[in-house]
C-alpha cells in the first residue's frame, strides 16, 4: 500500500470546503422560504400550505445532516494530518478512509434532497400548467 502523506487529506479541503459552502446556500434559503412559508400559513391555514411545510421541513433535516457528514468528514482530514504528523500511519489511513466514507454519505444525501427538491418544483410547474 502507498504511503499516505499531508497532502492526500489537505486535498479534500477545498472540495469539502465548496460543498459547505454550497449547503449553507442551501439551508439559508430554506430559512427564507420557511419564514415566508410561516408568513402565509398565519394569513390563510391551507392544506396546501402545510404539505409544503413538510417538505421543506424533510428538506431542511436532510441538510443538516449532509453539513453534519460533511464537517465530520472534515474534520477526520484534519485528524488525519495530524495522525500522519505524529507518525501514527495505520491509524491515519482508517481515520481518512472514514472520512472519505462520510463525505460519500454526504454527497449521497444531496442527491435525495435534490431528488425531493425536483418532486416539490414539479407540483409547483403541474400547478401553473393545470391553469
Amino acid at each position: 500500500m502507498e504511503q499516505l502523506t499531508l497532502t492526500t487529506p489537505a486535498l479534500l479541503f477545498s472540495a469539502i470546503s465548496l460543498i459547505m459552502l454550497a449547503y449553507t446556500n442551501r439551508f439559508l434559503a430554506y430559512a427564507a422560504i420557511i419564514r415566508n412559508l410561516h408568513d402565509k400559513y398565519q394569513q390563510n391555514k391551507d392544506t396546501v400550505l402545510i404539505a409544503q411545510i413538510k417538505n421543506i421541513k424533510q428538506r431542511l433535516y436532510l441538510t443538516r445532516s449532509m453539513q453534519i457528514f460533511g464537517i465530520t468528514s472534515l474534520l477526520l482530514c484534519v485528524l488525519t494530518m495530524f495522525l500522519i504528523y505524529i507518525e501514527q500511519n495505520t491509524i491515519a489511513v482508517w481515520a481518512f478512509g472514514l472520512a472519505l466514507i462520510l463525505l460519500i454519505v454526504s454527497l449521497s444525501l444531496l442527491i435525495i434532497e435534490i431528488q425531493i427538491s425536483v418532486k416539490a418544483l414539479e407540483h409547483h410547474i403541474s400547478d401553473i400548467e393545470s391553469n
